[in-house]
């Protein structure tokens, strides 16, 4: 075919060589796939040309060239025969988004928001154009031979092209002059969407009217027909929209449309091929034309078409009969999948349920039923070794018994509760820290040590928890508490070294007043040493002494007796004091 080659949709732009039957598909990471649709396999790679992912890729008229494009700014021209780079070039400030080849193979449009045309031997750029307030998302030729005939043809001055851009309800024509004056549109089509996929008729006659298909984001076909002859001021509106619609089968239901994917215009000119329905299984349907009238809504039962298989074999499942006798074990981890609940559960529920004077048996009296000897499980030293502290964590979890808990969690030893928690089965983890958690909202002393388990259940199971898909809900309630907590830290801290200086000043006092007291009672003891010597002496001389030396022992003792008060004095403060100033000082 002379005409342009179609654009596949979005990134996986591809294009089909009839000679050859290859299928050249660009991917995200800047390769380009050859694919034999004969072979029914992948026949080369292209690689080393691009380092983004790939926007478009167009076949030349020559079979063994290939023009891609990508967001790394660049075209590449291949060698598809040798699958090396034949000539790279920069074809945009920021990513070229959409390529087109014109009909002599001689020029490429390539376009990222403005259009330009390169020349392929020089890749310079011929002519420049505005293009479009959005990356263009496709480009196409319009026109084989320019409509004046009059002056001799170079291969692209007179022809027309049309171009499309993301979120744009205007697809622009430009004409190809001479001359570098007019860079902007010779006319735009309006639809109600953005174009997701275009075909059209190359005009190859000049009377001949364009024949244009755009199928819009919204699933509707817009048909245009014009005959391209210069400029045209305002967007020119479709001649004919076609619309797909499921019937309503019920009196009720309303009828549902149905989007339309994508459309193309058989050889004769007359009739479309139209591809709608689910992306993964498509319907195609040839539809000959009727453009007198405006609007057309096909109605197509496309859920008779479309009936998946899937369902049937849904049903073919059977669900197991459950006796009460039955265990059912469930895929995943016990405490942290869901039980299924048999149908007999409910006649469980009521054996479980204890009479109001019954008390449950202890662990302890359990065991003694078994059999087993309870002095046995204990160490000589009165606590359990790792291995069972484990399983009693275990148990007391399992039966929420205080008892057990109280004696696994308030260990303090840190090596014995890391070798705990590591021994600890996995599906225990959750029900321990909901555990740890209600525990923390108790008295500080208890949350003290539990923040040890949750330190070494955090080291030793984060890989575990890091799995479980509904950990924010699990652990919530313990980062609220962690939070408030935290929240009060700063003033307490700040109470804490208030008190601190007001102790310390109080004790810094209290020693100042002991060294006093010291000095002072080191002066009584004194008095009192020389006091009960002189009496000794006294008591031995007494009788020997004459009356001539009674007087100086009185003497002397009134000399003490003054001594005396003036350290009571000392001791008291001054004695002419107020008796308020003595409680102050006191």
């Amino acid at each position: 075919q002379d005409g342009p080659q179609r654009k596949k949709r979005k990134s996986e732009a591809a294009e089909v060589d009839k000679q050859l039957d290859i299928l050249a598909i660009g991917t995200a990471v800047g390769s380009i796939l050859l694919y034999s649709t004969v072979k029914g396999e992948l026949q080369s790679k292209l690689d080393g040309g691009h380092d983004n992912r790939i926007n478009c890729v167009r076949w030349h008229q020559d079979n063994c060239c290939l023009y891609s494009c990508s967001e790394d700014k660049h075209i590449v021209e291949w060698n598809t025969q040798t699958c090396k780079v034949k000539c790279k070039w920069k074809g945009d400030n920021s990513s070229v988004s959409s390529l087109c080849i014109s009909p002599d193979g001689k020029m490429l449009l390539s376009a990222g928001r403005t259009i330009k045309l390169w020349d392929l031997e020089t890749k310079e750029v011929y002519r420049h154009f505005t293009g479009h307030a959005t990356s263009v998302s496709s480009l196409m030729f319009t026109t084989v031979k320019p409509m004046n005939e009059n002056k001799p043809f170079d291969g692209i001055t007179g022809l027309y092209f049309l171009s499309g851009a993301i979120h744009d309800r205007l697809l622009s024509v430009w004409y190809i002059r001479s001359d570098r004056k007019e860079k902007n549109a010779v006319m735009s089509f309006t639809v109600t969407d953005e174009p997701t996929f275009i075909d059209l008729t190359v005009s190859e006659v000049k009377e001949e009217p364009v024949k244009l298909a755009v199928v819009c984001r919204d699933g509707q076909l817009h048909l245009f027909e014009h005959i391209l002859n210069g400029y045209c001021k305002k967007p020119l509106t479709s001649n004919c929209t076609i619309q797909i619609a499921t019937p309503g089968s019920d009196g009720d239901s309303t009828p549902k449309p149905v989007p339309i994917l994508a459309a193309a215009f058989c050889t004769d000119k007359q009739s479309l091929l139209l591809v709608y329905g689910n992306t993964l299984q498509p319907i195609i349907e040839r539809v000959s034309l009727n453009t007198t009238e405006s609007h057309i809504c096909l109605v197509r039962d496309v859920q008779k078409v479309l009936a998946l298989k899937t369902d049937v074999a849904v049903t073919k499942v059977k669900t197991p009969v459950v006796n009460s006798d039955t265990k059912v074990l469930v895929p995943g981890i016990p405490g942290h999948s869901a039980a299924v609940k048999t149908p007999s559960s409910g006649k469980e529920k009521n054996k479980s349920k204890r009479k109001p004077g019954e008390t449950e048996d202890s662990i302890e009296e359990r065991l003694g039923a078994l059999d087993i000897d309870v002095s046995k499980v204990k160490t000589p030293g009165g606590l359990p070794q790792t291995d069972s502290f484990a399983v009693l964590l275990v148990q007391g979890l399992e039966s929420n018994d205080s008892d057990i808990l109280n004696k696994v969690l308030t260990t303090r030893k840190e090596a014995l509760i890391k070798n705990t928690v590591a021994r600890m089965p996995i599906h225990a983890v959750i029900p321990l820290l909901h555990e740890l958690t209600k525990r923390l909202q108790g008295n500080p002393y208890s949350a003290s040590q539990m923040v040890r388990w949750l330190k070494s259940v955090f080291t030793l199971h984060a890989s575990y928890l890091s799995t479980l898909p509904d950990l924010i809900p699990q652990l919530g309630m313990l980062y609220q508490l962690m939070e408030s907590r935290v929240k009060t830290l700063q003033k307490l801290s700040r109470l804490h070294g208030r008190l601190f200086l007001l102790v310390t000043q109080v004790a810094a006092s209290e020693t100042v007043q002991d060294v006093a007291e010291v000095n002072q009672t080191a002066k009584l003891v004194y008095e009192d040493e020389s006091s009960e010597e002189e009496g000794s002496d006294d008591e031995m001389i007494a009788d020997k002494d004459s009356d001539e030396n009674w007087d100086e022992d009185e003497e002397k003792e009134e000399q003490s007796d003054e001594q005396d008060m003036t350290v009571e004095k000392e001791i008291n403060g001054d004695s002419d004091l107020e008796p308020e100033n003595e409680s102050e000082e006191e």
